[in-house]
């Protein structure tokens, strides 16, 4: 039977790089130390904070329990906006979050009850 290509060679293809494997390995060692510093280099950095979303400082306690219990109540809104989409599993999850909402809501309510007692 004719078989129109040839044979491949009998020897291996040897890898341009096998002589300079050394060469190789440090050259991708220094790529990865480049684009991911260890974790030494990143603890010895400096954390400087995002100021895009800061709370004021001279905000007072009640003022802060204030907006936590309005947005809390505003995500449970939100919440049970959703579940009413929602059947199964999905809908249990989501009342499950909405409970822990609401625990949340009321313990900051505590919180506020404590910082102005006279209401």
């Amino acid at each position: 039977m004719f078989k129109p290509t040839p044979n491949p060679p009998e020897n291996d293809a040897v890898s341009p790089y096998a002589t300079d494997s050394n060469k190789l390995n440090e050259a991708a060692e220094r790529a990865l130390d480049l684009h991911f510093p260890s974790t030494a280099d990143i603890k010895a950095t400096p954390r400087t904070p995002n100021t895009l979303f800061t709370v004021d400082p001279k905000a007072t306690t009640e003022t802060l329990v204030v907006y936590l219990v309005e947005t809390l109540a505003s995500v449970d809104v939100m919440v049970h906006h959703l579940v009413d989409h929602l059947d199964g599993g999905s809908r249990n999850a989501l009342l499950g979050i909405s409970n822990s909402i609401m625990l949340a809501e009321i313990t900051a309510n505590r919180v506020l009850d404590q910082i102005d007692p006279s209401q």
